[in-house]
């Protein structure tokens, strides 16, 4: 996961921190869509994660 977050452009940590930030918020969701939103290459990514 590390690497390919590197090879998307983000910082890894704060990757793994926005991870870990956003999926508990989805538990109770049958609808497993929002995942999409949180793959590295993701354009919904927030930017703070983003390497400048």
């Amino acid at each position: 996961m590390a690497e390919t977050a590197k090879a998307n452009n983000l910082k890894p940590y704060d990757y793994f921190v926005y991870l870990l930030e956003e999926i508990p918020k989805h538990m109770d969701d049958t609808d497993r869509s929002f995942l999409n939103d949180l793959l590295p290459w993701s354009p919904n990514l927030p930017d703070g994660i983003r390497k400048n």
